[in-house]
């Protein structure tokens, strides 16, 4: 292992090709110039599956994946990685397409007993008739979401089965597999991970009332704010419940889960990302912050996190996909 930070180069990995790819970019640039602030030799690589000469280059020590959507969290990127056997930050592949499928996400937080909203999978046309009985007695509300999506791209809430099923067409033709899922109305939490542990939940607060893509990157009066949860009990509930999800994927290093905290009290989880923003905007660099973590130190710790898993780590590279859930 290198004896500084001054001594190792980390390769980012930014940019892509899907519906996110600025704002893999802008978060590639803000990991990149983290890393240079705690003392690494970094360079910041836009990177697209025809695009992989940066995993070439025999000098970098470790990659950081900052990539989102396609080919940055549905586990392609991850797979390429592991087969070159080159270290890098994150999540494997299994457990990238693990999250990135929400519906399979779903189940498997489920059976690590946390509580999710009630969904169904849509990928046909066919049997809208049944569809619309079905939805009748689903929920009253319901969201679109596209399978493997994220940012909020392509999600709608509507009101009425017959909505539910139009909108779902739409999003099925732009995007393909869907699911309508049971609204549940409460308070948008979000729980980052890191190392394994959860960091202080976020209580979302848009001012549009749904946050979506732009509250997400481009709304400045949208709100994120800290101890809005006063019961001590609940609040060890919540972040119990997001390591619960993250162990459940098979999930590494960091992540961040996103919960609706329902009227009843109850934290249902919508979906785990694993390779969540690192802007201006983003999360998880809040939260840390809120633990005293400068983005410098997040960034630094992560890639730490990486180095701990291996004993020869920079001699015999190797992947931790083995610990991934199959």
């Amino acid at each position: 292992m290198k004896a500084n930070n001054s001594e190792m180069t980390v390769a980012v990995l930014s940019g892509g090709v899907g519906s996110e790819r600025e704002v893999s970019i802008e978060s590639g640039r803000c990991v990149a110039q983290a890393l240079a602030g705690a003392g690494f030799k970094v360079v910041n690589s836009d990177i697209r599956p025809d695009k992989l000469e940066i995993l070439e280059e025999g000098d970098i020590d470790v990659f950081f994946p900052a990539l989102h959507g396609e080919f940055g969290e549905d586990g392609q990127l991850q797979q390429i990685l592991e087969d070159r056997r080159l270290l890098f930050v994150g999540s494997g592949s299994a457990a990238s397409r693990l999250a990135f499928d929400k519906i399979a996400a779903k189940r498997a937080f489920a059976d690590a007993g946390v509580a999710t909203p009630r969904d169904i999978f849509f990928e046909s046309h066919d049997c809208t008739d049944n569809l619309k009985q079905k939805l009748s007695d689903f929920a009253d509300r319901y969201v679109i979401k596209p399978i493997g999506n994220g940012s909020s791209v392509g999600v709608s809430i509507v009101n009425r089965p017959d909505e539910a099923v139009a909108a779902a067409g739409e999003t099925f033709d732009r995007f393909g597999p869907c699911m309508i899922e049971q609204f549940i109305s409460g308070r948008e939490l979000t729980v980052g991970i890191l190392g394994g542990k959860a960091l202080p939940i976020i209580e979302i607060k848009p001012k549009a009332g749904f946050y979506d893509y732009g509250a997400k990157y481009l709304d400045d009066q949208t709100q994120f704010v800290f101890d809005t949860i006063g019961e001590t009990p609940l609040v060890t509930e919540i972040q119990t419940a997001a390591v619960a999800c993250f162990k459940a994927l098979g999930c590494r290093h960091f992540a961040r889960v996103d919960f609706i905290l329902g009227h009843d009290m109850v934290a249902y989880a919508l979906e785990l990302n694993t390779i969540p923003g690192f802007t201006s905007h983003s999360l998880l660099p809040k939260a840390a912050a809120r633990r005293g973590l400068s983005m410098s130190d997040l960034c630094g710790k992560v890639v730490e996190l990486v180095l701990m898993e291996t004993d020869d780590a920079y001699d015999t590279p190797v992947n931790r996909s083995s610990r991934d859930v199959k």
